[in-house]
């Protein structure tokens, strides 16, 4: 199946040392599919070079190509997202120099649990509450996830009985790291509670899978028309949508309008629900656009990048969570 999705084309391993990642690198050489290493150092702990130079010891001796880079972050609060960004675009970096189109990444079911747990406490929908995807496409990147199904202590036992050792990332015990708190805290109070975790939030993704595939259904039914200046849909179809889908079909339109990655927040969601109780009457401003109904469309429009919403407030930024 791997092979099949790799298809021939030049692939790369997200290689952090762990058990994870080792036992995906190991089983994509195996498979004669020649990965490349590639190993961010995010430098979150003193032996983080030292590691890096085993890694790359590792992998001459294993005859697979590795590259590294070295990455500075800021030690705040949001470091894992601006690590994950910086890391991702390191990525990107060397499958544009190395001509890569398939990066494999050794997240596992564990991780899938963790993922989803924390969406939840971050308020997610049900689109967030997928968790990761086994496939998806990232710029000029195919990623794939081919451990998602098998748990983290499968991985680990397989690696012990072959005879190869892996690399315990320090980071992974800094209590600072929310997913850390999860994973040594919330996760095995759970378990000591009789209720095993990984089970409970991949039953949750998969619940949320099927739900968010009958609201894609719903939202490509909508024809979303984009002409000089916005975007629009029709008002009776729009009026007529349940709340989920409509949210939705406006981050649709967002994308349009904006590019992928621009979201509203939920005070502006609850705004646009409030606005469509009333028959769309005026106009709304939302962050850095507006939304209004025109001759039978609701239709949305770029606006002043300062633009100050209905409720005399910039936009908050809350993350909307719907993908």
């Amino acid at each position: 199946m791997l092979k099949q999705q790799v298809d021939g084309r030049p692939c790369a391993v997200a290689w952090s040392g762990g058990a994870d990642s080792t036992a995906l690198l190991l089983y994509l050489h195996e498979l004669g599919l020649n990965p490349t290493a590639w190993h961010v150092d995010h430098g979150w702990h003193a032996v983080s070079s030292v590691q890096a130079e085993q890694l790359r010891n590792r992998a001459q001796a294993w005859g697979i190509s590795f590259f590294d880079s070295r990455i500075s972050t800021p030690a705040d609060s949001n470091r894992e997202a601006e690590a994950r960004q910086a890391r991702y675009a390191a990525f990107a970096k060397w499958a544009d120099e190395q001509g890569v189109a398939v990066l494999c990444l050794g997240h596992h079911a564990d991780d899938q649990a963790e993922t989803v747990f924390l969406r939840l406490f971050q308020g997610a929908g049900v689109m967030g509450l997928r968790g990761m995807a086994e496939s998806r496409r990232a710029g000029q990147l195919t990623l794939l996830r081919p451990l998602l199904a098998i748990p983290r202590h499968d991985i680990e036992e397989a690696l012990r009985h072959a005879g190869v050792d892996w690399l315990e990332d320090p980071s992974n015990v800094d209590q600072s790291l929310l997913r850390n708190r999860i994973r040594h805290g919330i996760f095995p109070a759970m378990r000591r509670a009789g209720v095993e975790p990984r089970e409970l939030f991949t039953r949750f993704a998969h619940q949320a899978a099927r739900v968010a595939t009958e609201l894609q259904f719903r939202l490509d039914e909508v024809d979303v028309r984009q002409g000089a200046g916005g975007v629009a849909v029709d008002w009776r179809v729009w009026s007529t949508l349940s709340p989920p889908v409509r949210a939705l079909l406006l981050q649709r339109m967002m994308a349009v309008l904006f590019g992928e990655g621009r979201v509203l927040g939920r005070r502006h969601l609850a705004l646009v629900e409030r606005w469509t109780g009333q028959g769309g009457r005026g106009g709304l401003d939302l962050s850095r656009c507006r939304l209004s109904r025109r001759k039978g469309e609701v239709y949305l429009s770029a606006s002043n990048a300062n633009q100050v919403d209905t409720a005399g407030k910039t936009e908050d930024a809350v993350p909307l969570h719907v993908q």
